[in-house]
């Protein structure tokens, strides 16, 4: 046998045996309410590589057996041509890709799936936070040991409160707060240590935007001239919130979190005190352990000519 036709048979096997048929009704045939635990069968079957996304063949194979699961009729994946599936993909894409980025999070997955609906309310932000201002007051509220980790007391008290203000607390007992706790470390715990550290926690608490990836500071070779003091003074603005004339406490924290995430990828709370220690000791001239306007400038004038010298190292 050639190595393409054993290739295209194994395929063909792989296709054949459908992961999602196991959650259909088998009166209905529609798929059934997950619970949370079924949910985290789905995602870690399909992100087979465990990078957090369902992209490229791990997403054509999801939405080949998708469809032909959610079929009320009974079709074999490989049913669904190149074509149809290209078509699916782009409809799909387009429904349930938020952040347009060809990819789908466990966020968007969990738009997708039926799923208990308590369960869904913890990936349902109706309003996601301003800054990550808000999310390091969060993140220091929650933190109530101050290890630097969300463990897992501490993310249930705040996966009781997140469905407390959903007003859905009733509903949900002890035993099942307990189990989603465990799911949404299973999910969000990439690093498998147990916890929560800030990358994480970030994942799970999205802020709406990171503002220092703008367009201002990625214009290559003019990066830095096109830097303009309403730039600056918005910036300022967002972190300053309680306008007070400096960027301090949370706000401070805040804005290095959103600096820190253009640099690493995975952080803890540790590399956040490192990385202010460094920044401050570059710009704070005052010491005072705030950020003033005219340090800010310095700091995103930096900014902008390092993203300008990746742009000229890239070409």
């Amino acid at each position: 046998m050639s190595a393409d036709l054993a290739a295209s048979k194994k395929v063909n096997l792989e296709r054949a045996a459908n992961f999602m048929r196991q959650y259909r009704d088998p009166d209905s045939r529609e798929l059934k309410k997950l619970s949370a635990n079924q949910f985290m069968e789905v995602w870690s079957h399909y992100d087979k590589d465990g990078n957090g996304y369902i992209e490229g063949t791990e997403l054509d194979g999801f939405l080949r057996e998708f469809v032909s699961s959610a079929n009320v009729t009974d079709i074999s994946p490989e049913a669904v041509s190149d074509a149809m599936l290209a078509e699916l993909k782009a409809c799909f894409m387009e429904a349930y890709d938020d952040n347009q980025d060809g990819k789908i999070d466990i966020r968007e997955l969990a738009q997708l799936l039926p799923m208990e609906e308590n369960f869904l309310l913890l990936f349902r932000f109706d309003n996601p936070l301003e800054s990550s201002v808000e999310f390091m007051k969060i993140w220091r509220e929650y933190d109530t040991d101050g290890s630097g980790y969300i463990e897992a007391d501490e993310l249930k008290n705040f996966l009781r409160d997140l469905l407390k203000e959903a007003k859905k607390i009733n509903d949900v007992s002890e035993d099942k707060l307990i189990e989603y706790t465990d799911t949404m470390l299973q999910v969000f715990d990439a690093n498998k240590d147990g916890r929560l550290q800030l990358s994480e926690m970030a994942k799970l608490l999205p802020v709406k935007e990171n503002f220092l990836c703008r367009q201002i500071f990625k214009e290559g070779m003019e990066g830095a001239t096109k830097l303009t003091k309403e730039d600056i003074e918005r910036v300022f603005s967002l972190y300053d919130r309680d306008n007070n004339g400096s960027i301090e406490n949370e706000e401070l924290r805040g804005f290095l979190k959103d600096l820190l995430e253009l640099v690493k990828k995975d952080y803890d709370a540790q590399d956040l005190l490192d990385f202010e220690e460094t920044i401050l000791q570059g710009v704070d001239y005052n010491d005072d352990g705030k950020i003033n306007r005219k340090e800010l400038t310095m700091i995103l004038l930096a900014l902008a000519k390092h993203n300008q010298e990746d742009e000229t190292n890239n070409v």
